[in-house]
């Protein structure tokens, strides 16, 4: 395994990409899927983020329940 602290080799280049590699992140995406499927995906991805946030709303509603039922039976 290659330890790079100890080479002497940085790895503060691996930070978020910029305006140039994100071009070249979207057109290989074009390239790969196609001008035509890319609004379903979008679609697609969008549905899962707004599924993702309502499962993480209602798992913090159950776990806030489930405080305020524990301390109604330990009274």
């Amino acid at each position: 395994m290659f330890d790079f602290v100890h080479q002497g080799i940085s790895l503060a280049f691996m930070g978020m990409p910029g305006g140039s590699e994100l071009f070249i992140i979207l057109l290989i995406i074009l390239v790969l899927f196609g001008g035509a499927k890319l609004p379903s995906l979008m679609r697609n991805l969008g549905r899962s983020a707004n599924e993702f946030k309502k499962g993480m709303s209602e798992t913090a509603e159950d776990d806030g329940e489930a405080g305020t039922d524990n301390s109604a039976e330990k009274a």
